[in-house]
């Protein structure tokens, strides 16, 4: 999820427990093949976060296979094709959903993408393009001739985007069309449904995104839940900590920047911009979460942030 599930986050979630192959933000093959900074530092991450696969996009498949090279140069333990962005600036340029009403040419790309690096090529796609259009398990068994290693369903349409209800039984339909490993994704934002998918449905697993930014030990709860155990509660002390860490790793992340006035307020917008699109999600369900929300996007320095993020967790009116 671009601009939210960047590194740091996705080591503090590892390090809470329960989650297995955690994914890149969505980063351009064009980027990547003209070495473009800020592409490369969406691809980065961390031997923390393994298992861990680069999402890539784009639409001209010589373009992927010359991506793809450079995610297993970067050594990732996959490349991951999104065939799944609805948006339209995406999507417009033959990529993203896009793709899926050019079952060709999605071929193609995860053929030549295969051809080219050893690590393993997954897609993430949809339910289709729209209700009309809804051909994720024949273009899946395409996939599947083409080289792909695995595909992640989300079971929405582009046209919903995120609205509605994620239709599960379109996904269990593709893990039956195929033999290759199928994943589900969409509206799993507890624990126990995670379990559930998995048991009843017939898929290889669960893949959690806005779920994960609302809740980063839903992996742990369901981990637990699955072995029979009680799902553990998570403390305001360890929500309150989350946030405080997420900051310290981004700070660290921008440490070997110049130290002159200019870059430390650079350094310091840039945190709580990440700590505001963040707390929209994390936020979500908390009692009082508009007060933290509004609290956060009204501080302007990091001692204000660590502050305000201290106060709300510390109020006895909080949970």
């Amino acid at each position: 999820m671009a601009g939210l599930t960047d590194s740091a986050f996705r080591r503090l979630v590892k390090r809470h427990g329960g989650c297995g192959l955690v994914v890149t933000e969505m980063v351009s093959s064009e980027g990547l093949v003209r070495g473009i900074d800020r592409t490369l530092e969406y691809a980065g991450f961390t031997e923390e976060e393994r298992p861990v696969a680069v999402q890539i996009f784009g639409g001209d498949p010589g373009k992927m296979a010359l991506a793809a090279q450079v995610v297993e140069r970067l050594g990732a333990d996959a490349v991951d094709v999104n065939m799944g962005c609805p948006v339209p600036k995406v999507a417009k340029n033959q990529a993203g959903c896009s793709l899926m009403r050019d079952p060709e040419r999605a071929a193609a790309i995860v053929r030549a993408m295969a051809r080219a690096v050893a690590i393993p090529v997954t897609v993430k796609m949809r339910a289709g393009w729209d209700d009309r259009e809804m051909n994720a398990p024949e273009l899946a068994q395409r996939l599947e001739g083409a080289g792909a290693s695995a595909v992640i369903v989300h079971g929405r349409t582009a046209a919903q985007a995120y609205s509605g209800r994620a239709d599960w039984a379109l996904i269990e339909r593709v893990a039956r069309a195929v033999a290759i490993p199928v994943y589900g994704n969409g509206d799993c934002v507890e624990p126990d449904e995670i379990v559930r998918r998995v048991r009843e449905l017939g898929v290889a697993g669960v893949l959690v995104g806005r779920g994960a930014l609302r809740n980063p030990w839903i992996f742990a709860q369901a981990a637990a839940s699955a072995a029979g155990r009680p799902i553990p509660a998570v403390s305001a002390a360890e929500r309150r900590g989350f946030l405080l860490d997420y900051i310290d790793l981004l700070l660290v992340e921008r440490a070997d920047e110049p130290a002159d006035v200019s870059h430390v307020a650079g350094r310091e917008h840039w945190v709580i911009g990440k700590l505001r699109a963040l707390c929209t999600w994390y936020s979500r369900g908390l009692a009082g979460g508009s007060h933290l929300r509004v609290a956060v996007n009204h501080a302007e320095s990091i001692a204000r942030l660590r502050a305000e993020i201290a106060q709300f967790f510390s109020s006895p009116t909080r949970p």
